[in-house]
């Protein structure tokens, strides 16, 4: 079996916060990781600005047409009613006009903004969707260790959702509330100074209120973020481990490990409500405080003729709605703060860096031929310090079949890794027929590298499509054969739909044998240079083990190829055996070399002819 690979240590800088779930940061941090969402968002909305302008441009007329309601009523009342002194009922029927026009440019608008804002929006999340989708297919395997899926999965589905609400209920929000609260105030000073200063007064206790709740809210949603990501991952996790969970009675288990995240998640959200509440009842009550003030001492001025009473009415209807913005902004407030959380671990996910990078000056290497080398390599896995390999060194001709044999973390898959550059070194270099794996592009090494392991994985789909993953361009004929050359073209003919058998979720519908087969396959249509068997054979019954070897000798030929088994039967086709012992070689040469020395591999062979008998 592998060794087990320490995970990935969780990086402290605030750049890499957001790829853990933490709930408590200190108040530095919270603001720089608002900047990082704030620039993803920019970044998101930048493509859209000529459509993010016009809907602006659509919500603002609407709101003036909107302000302009209680100015007609206010007029309709002292200058148009005909009872009223001096009355014009030619005045009194163009506000009635006036106020019908608005009313309809205000459909017209709100339609127009909600219309162009809703497409903006499923753009933007249809961009970002893909970012975090594409972003994490070329991030390194290290992150993926360290990084469950149930984590990506989150940022891609809950996260996004976040962002959505905000999208289609909070912006509109916003819109309506920021340019009601500004437009009235205006206006209200201009119908009244003396009385829009009892307005004015109460901003004060709103600017600490909106202080505490910007804060609060945001602490709150940070919280919901990681629950709700917590509870994703034990649901991914226990659904995709299934049969042991159903073997092992683990349901008991897992339902106690659901409901405290469930747990978690609820009282998250219920602190959030509670802030919302606080917020919104407190506005309420300086709101009615402000109308009760407003309305006696505007009474005692419209007795004593300081203002008139179209003027009073009109203000006490601009004050109404004064008010009521202040509910959709903490609305959107409330929304804002969920989305920043999500941007928050969104933008962590995207601001990763693969840890075996893209060259930046790349060497060429259509047709490798496969030497591999091994010079003065030292590697520990980020976060450890224990060192897996101090200063390894080895050469392996092009050609060479190597089989690597020792105990569990003796570093027999950390070279097997190396070799397909799923990690870097942290010293020294691994190099292919004398070029620096770190020179190599992606796409060429893994033209000329491929890894077989003993949990590969196949996609949904047909047999052919899956073995066609090696060489997508591959003609049926040549599926087939490749099939044929591991011995597995029997077995494919014989299912339900032969080639064309969907396999379903993971390969279910195929055995571990026959998915290892259809593995090997996959891998020989590829035509590698290089090919690593990481204990590929250990899924195998021993009739088509035996019918793997005979392939195996075949497809090997003029390959290099490195062999990780327990199993020596596999090990014995090798032209070498390198025995490892802490990331050290102890033994290397030919099987029957080692067998004749009577050391460490000699014993194991003995052992395992022993357990054949």
């Amino acid at each position: 079996m592998s060794e087990v690979v320490a995970p990935v240590a969780a990086e402290e800088e605030w750049r890499g916060v957001a790829a853990e779930e933490i709930d408590e940061i200190s108040y530095s941090t919270g603001l720089r990781l608002q900047a990082r969402s704030r620039r993803l968002l920019g970044s998101l909305l930048r493509p859209h600005i000529a459509r993010t302008s016009l809907a602006i441009a659509a919500v603002v007329s609407g709101n003036l047409a909107a302000l302009a309601g209680p100015l007609l009523i206010a007029a309709a009342i002292d200058r148009g009613i005909p009872s009223a002194v001096g009355g014009d009922a030619a005045i009194l029927i163009w506000c009635v006009v006036g106020y019908g026009v608005c009313a309809l440019l205000m459909t017209f608008l709100r339609w127009a903004f909600l219309r162009i804002s809703g497409r903006v929006g499923q753009d933007l999340l249809l961009d970002l969707r893909g970012r975090i989708f594409r972003h994490s297919q070329g991030l390194s395997v290290g992150f993926h260790e360290s990084y469950t899926s149930g984590k990506v999965i989150s940022r891609l589905t809950s996260d996004v959702d976040a962002l959505q609400d905000l999208l289609e209920e909070g912006l509109d929000s916003l819109f309506n509330a920021a340019l009601s609260v500004v437009g009235i105030a205006v206006i209200l000073i201009w119908l009244d100074a003396p009385l829009a200063s009892v307005v004015i007064g109460g901003f004060v206790p709103l600017y600490f209120l909106w202080r505490w709740f910007r804060r609060r809210s945001m602490e709150a949603y940070r919280g919901t973020r990681g629950a709700i990501a917590k509870i994703i991952v034990q649901f991914v996790e226990s659904m995709n481990g299934i049969r042991a969970v159903q073997a092992f009675r683990r349901q008991p288990r897992n339902e106690q490990i659901m409901a405290g995240f469930n747990g978690q998640f609820r009282d998250a959200n219920t602190d959030a409500l509670g802030v919302m509440a606080t917020f919104v009842s407190t506005i309420r009550a300086i709101g009615n405080v402000s109308l009760a003030v407003v309305l006696a001492w505007g009474a005692y001025r419209v007795a004593d003729g300081a203002i008139e009473l179209g003027v009073l009415a009109a203000f006490m209807l601009y004050l109404r709605r004064f008010y009521d913005p202040f509910d959709e902004l903490a609305m959107f407030a409330n929304s804002y703060s969920s989305a920043t959380a999500a941007l928050e671990k969104i933008s962590g996910v995207l601001e990763e860096r693969p840890s075996v990078p893209e060259p930046s000056s790349p060497v060429a290497m259509p047709h490798a031929r496969g030497a591999v080398r091994f010079a003065d390599v030292e590697f520990r896995y980020p976060g450890t310090s224990r060192q897996v390999l101090p200063r390894f060194s080895l050469d392996v001709p092009a050609g060479q079949t190597v089989a690597l044999v020792g105990a569990t973390g003796a570093g027999k898959t950390t070279v097997a890794k190396l070799v397909a550059r799923f990690y870097d070194p942290s010293a020294g270099s691994v190099q292919l027929d004398g070029t620096d794996l770190r020179s190599v592009t992606d796409t060429d090494l893994r033209r000329a590298v491929v890894m077989v392991t003993q949990e590969n994985f196949l996609f949904s789909g047909s047999v052919a499509d899956n073995i066609a993953l090696g060489r997508p361009s591959a003609s049926r004929a040549e599926i087939e054969a490749a099939a044929a050359e591991v011995g597995a073209h029997e077995f494919i003919a014989a299912l339900p739909d032969g080639y064309d058998t969907d396999v379903r979720k993971r390969g279910g519908r195929l055995s571990a044998g026959q998915r290892q087969m259809v593995a090997f396959a996959r891998a020989f249509l590829a035509d590698p240079a290089v090919l690593v068997l990481d204990e590929a054979t250990s899924s195998l019954d021993v009739p088509t083990e035996r019918a793997v070897q005979a392939a195996l000798e075949t497809v090997l030929a003029d390959r290099t190829a490195f062999i990780i088994a327990h199993r020596l039967s596999t090990v014995l086709i090798a032209d070498r055996v390198l025995v490892l012992d802490g990331g050290i070689v102890v033994e290397d040469g030919s099987p029957e070399e080692l067998i004749g020395e009577r050391g460490r591999f000699a014993a194991l062979h003995t052992a395992w002819r022993d357990s054949l008998a």
